[in-house]
């Protein structure tokens, strides 16, 4: 706990985000701030041509218009800061697509978006600018999704995504450190998110949620600038953020160990399947096991998958997650993506359309799949590799562990997976795209070297 002698975590983190500058990354924490700026822009990209749920945010920004500081990226459109923030945060997790840390949850779906559009109003903030702000935030993020008691009942990603994209917006317009503090407590006033969002099912809701952190995070850090005042015990007051969300369960020396000097930013992890990531083990099990054992989903009379408490989220109620109907909900549901899986041999963007949700061959390969409740896969902090067994058509049963799937910490995304994740969700729409595309991804290889990142935006419009 915070004294008199020791203020508040919310002091140390805005001491740390007035001050990073480029060289206070090491080269794996750069290497995760550029990954993520080009990942979140590329996965907005595809949300924005392919998820229904997004349109409607992206309508009401544009129908009301403002002045034109920042773009809705992927158009011409140009609209107040946070309400760019506002449309891109929620595109950029419209496909539950984006980055996480290796305990879940999604950082840079509220981060980048917030600082981008920031770095447009303001004009001329450098890459290694924006560079040095999207790494404090995913540091920040890091820090606090680690450090503290979640019951699984609040939305970490929302409720904590509004502070470190607050922390990477205030970075992008230069605030003192005070301003920081101060924006971090007006952020408060838009940390929210409960987890029946995610888990529920019938609703779009969820896959918009980061576009509201996002808005909420440049508001806040627009009002600091203009001196507008926070709260000085923001997390660790009496009924500050720790007490009222998380019990008063927290750690406080983990939380401030070895801050400035190890960026946890650096574990970054990227998707190469459009789906919530506690489903990537099973997925990966999957598909394994159909190649170990030649199988096809025609060969399966019953698909077993091990489930702690997170999972059986994912297939309760069981009949509604074997036959989803909505295309976020298919995103969340454990049954459905493993049929998925099973049936085209990887899980993919343009499976998620309508005419895929009633696919006859995945509904019915969905219909064979039994969760089986295992409490050694609860989610404490990392989340244990799911199983998932096979009894064939013939009597024969196999069974496997989805550890070292693509895009965990033992299998990490690599530079040139990620470039062509990027292809695949910017795809050349016209003569001359395809340049431009590659233009794009050599711009964010080197974006150390650009002078003004609003020209991000314009590139792939």
């Amino acid at each position: 706990m915070s004294t008199e002698d020791e203020p508040d975590v919310s002091h140390h983190f805005a001491e740390w985000a007035a001050r990073i500058q480029l060289p206070d990354l090491d080269d794996r924490a750069r290497q995760a701030a550029k990954m993520s700026i080009l990942d979140t822009i590329g996965v907005a990209l595809a949300a924005r041509t392919s998820e229904p749920a997004v349109r409607t945010i992206s309508e009401l920004v544009r129908d009301d218009g403002g002045r034109p500081e920042s773009l809705i990226w992927g158009s011409d459109d140009r609209v107040p800061a946070a309400a760019a923030a506002f449309a891109n945060g929620a595109m950029a997790h419209g496909l539950d697509y984006d980055d996480q840390t290796p305990w879940g949850q999604h950082a840079s779906s509220s981060v980048v978006p917030t600082a981008l559009a920031l770095a447009e109003r303001r004009g001329e903030v450098s890459g290694a600018d924006l560079i040095a702000a999207v790494a404090v935030g995913q540091d920040v993020f890091a820090r606090l999704r680690c450090h503290v008691g979640w019951r699984k009942d609040w939305n970490l990603s929302s409720v904590l995504g509004v502070y470190a994209a607050t922390a990477a917006g205030a970075r992008v317009l230069g605030l003192s450190a005070e301003q920081v503090e101060h924006a971090l407590g007006i952020a408060s006033q838009q940390s929210a998110g409960i987890m029946e969002v995610v888990a529920g099912t019938g609703s779009d809701l969820r896959g918009t949620y980061a576009g509201f952190a996002a808005r909420g995070a440049a508001t806040a850090v627009l009002l600091a600038e203009r001196g507008l005042c926070g709260v000085e015990q923001l997390f660790e007051g009496p009924v500050g953020v720790f007490a009222t969300y998380f019990g008063g369960h927290y750690d406080r020396a983990a939380m401030l160990a070895d801050l400035g000097h190890d960026l946890l930013g650096a574990s970054t992890l990227y998707k190469l399947w459009p789906a919530v990531g506690t489903s990537h083990s099973h997925i990966h099990a999957m598909l394994e096991l159909l190649r170990e054992h030649d199988l096809t989903h025609e060969d399966l009379a019953e698909i077993r998958v091990s489930v702690g408490d997170y999972h059986r989220l994912m297939c309760t109620p069981l009949a509604v997650r074997q036959a989803p109907t909505t295309l976020v909900d298919a995103k969340f549901s454990l049954p459905f993506l493993v049929a998925l899986a099973a049936v085209h041999q990887t899980v993919a963007v343009e499976h998620f359309t309508d005419a895929g949700l009633q696919d006859a061959r995945v509904r019915a390969v969905a219909q064979r799949v039994v969760p089986i409740d295992d409490a050694r896969l609860d989610w404490n902090l990392e989340l244990p590799p799911g199983r998932v067994d096979v009894t064939t058509l013939d009597g024969r049963t196999f069974g496997r562990v989805g550890s070292h799937y693509p895009g965990s910490a033992e299998r990490p995304v690599t530079w040139p997976e990620l470039e062509e994740k990027f292809r695949r969700c910017a795809p050349a729409q016209s003569p001359g795209q395809h340049e431009r595309v590659e233009a794009f991804i050599e711009l964010i290889r080197n974006l150390e070297s650009v002078t003004d990142v609003a020209i991000l935006g314009g590139r792939l419009s």
